[in-house]
């Protein structure tokens, strides 16, 4: 019997012995382990590793989404000719781009920023973000991003799913597909954003389109209580609850046998389990209280500006460290970081929301020995044009513009692509949406070409079958 798809990928020891000798060899595994069998409860197991794989240096992905689209001009990119013809026409030498509010000929905008170089590496960072200055050594900045989405819609919808287009699988339900989780009393993907505002297109930004809907993200809540209804109702013990859901369970697995195809009912069944679970491992995950007070500093806690993006962080930490596969914490939900007019001032207050969390984030993950095994990805939908808008904002930029990566086997302290001498287009090493996407399965140890579902007959991939890995990024160990 064959174990995998490849010869150099052999199964894993808990899958030859799930498999093997009738699975007896997992019997003993289970009563080592605690853990249920596949075929041991009633259901299979959805969340279990679906594409036979060797974790890569990376085992888990926190990404930062800045919704909106952050100005990588003011950021990350400094370009000192825009400065020199600030007020002038876009030269003719550039091709006109189709902008979203069709401003293309509007004069070109300076960037106020001062710029330095920090790190050992001399990484240039703008003053909109000086705590990142401590980080710079652990940074790939990559300035050759490319999009199709020239509007927020189409924008987030494509650096979530990887289409314009709503309906396919987000990447943490792709990643949630394809390795699974490690621990079955949480989700293996969480999504918290920093505000009531909802994200551009909702919930289909971490939606599991046509693969088991068991795989979509779970949106906790910002605030003091991020799980709504997890504790039992008043004067319902634990025994009760149980009881009650062994109860359905036995209701829902008679339903199930002769329905196993119907994926939203295989979710809503794990809900149920998951819910269980998490009732008894979910208020120690999200108890920041219990951080001693310097950790809870670390990420800004103690800060009014910072508390917000810095209990999500905080909590993205203590999420990973349990086993969730694949977090994404929004800021700016409801695209906040959409500078159209008042660039200074919109942008000066989100990056004071965002510069110490983010540090803390990093500087915490890497004294904990969590770096390795983490992916940090920072980016918005898109970056922002060198143009102007209402004399003091700038248009949505899809054409280039800047994300950076940290931990979890990239090289830091390193910039990969460039754009033009405006910021206006990427010109070498261009990464488009489907390239992030697979150097980041690639990081988590996945073949992007081999993690394929079948739907309505056709092979699907995360990538669209467009997606390029780019070995620039990877540390050579």
């Amino acid at each position: 019997m064959s174990f995998c798809h490849r010869i150099d990928q052999p199964a894993s020891r808990r899958e030859f012995l799930s498999r093997a000798g009738a699975g007896f060899g997992a019997v003993a595994l289970s009563a080592l382990t605690g853990e249920k069998l596949l075929g041991a409860s009633s259901f299979p197991n959805p969340v279990g590793a679906k594409i036979p794989h060797r974790l890569g240096q990376a085992k888990n992905v926190i990404w930062l989404f800045m919704e909106g689209g952050p100005s990588h001009l003011d950021l990350f990119d400094p370009k000192p000719l825009l400065n020199k013809l600030a007020g002038q026409s876009l030269p003719d030498s550039f091709e006109r781009p189709v902008t979203a509010m069709g401003e293309a000929n509007s004069p070109l905008l300076e960037s106020k920023r001062k710029w330095a170089q920090h790190g050992e590496s001399g990484l240039w960072i703008s003053d909109w973000l000086p705590q990142h200055s401590k980080i710079a050594d652990e940074l790939c900045v990559i300035r050759s991003c490319v999009s199709d989405g020239i509007n927020h819609a189409g924008g987030v919808c494509q650096m979530n799913t990887g289409s314009v287009f709503g309906g396919r699988p987000s990447l943490g339900s792709w990643v949630s597909y394809g390795i699974g989780t490690e621990n079955n009393s949480l989700p293996g993907f969480v999504v918290i954003k920093d505000s009531n505002s909802m994200v551009v297109n909702g919930t289909r930004a971490w939606g599991s389109g046509f693969i088991p809907a068991v795989h979509q993200g779970v949106l906790f809540e910002n605030g003091v209580e991020p799980i709504k209804n997890l504790n039992n109702p008043k004067g319902v013990s634990d025994e009760r609850q149980r009881e009650k859901l062994a109860f359905l369970e036995e209701i829902n697995r008679r339903h199930y046998s002769s329905r196993s195809s119907n994926t939203d009912l295989e979710a809503r069944i794990r809900s149920y389990e998951l819910a269980f679970a998490m009732q008894a491992e979910a208020p120690e995950a999200i108890d920041l209280a219990s951080e001693p007070e310097h950790i809870k500093n670390l990420y800004g806690l103690d800060n009014k500006e910072t508390e917000v993006y810095g209990r999500q962080c905080l909590m993205a930490r203590r999420l990973i460290e349990r086993g969730v596969r694949f977090v994404q914490l929004y800021h700016g939900a409801g695209s906040k970081w959409d500078s159209h007019s008042k660039m200074e001032e919109n942008h000066s207050r989100l990056c004071n929301n965002v510069d110490v969390p983010i540090v803390g984030l990093i500087l915490d993950l890497k004294q904990r020995g969590l770096l390795d095994d983490t992916l940090v990805i920072w980016g918005g939908e898109f970056g922002r044009t060198p143009m102007s808008e209402k004399g003091d904002g700038r248009d949505h930029n899809p054409t280039g513009f800047t994300m950076w990566m940290a931990g979890g086997g990239v090289k830091g302290g390193q910039t990969i692509g460039t754009t033009d001498e405006l910021g206006l287009y990427a010109v070498e090493d261009k990464m488009h949406v489907h390239d992030i996407h697979s150097t980041t399965m690639a990081l988590l140890g996945l073949d992007h070409t081999e993690v394929v579902y079948m739907h309505k007959g056709r092979p699907e991939r995360v990538d669209l079958n467009e997606g390029h890995v780019n070995e620039k990024l990877f540390a050579r160990r």
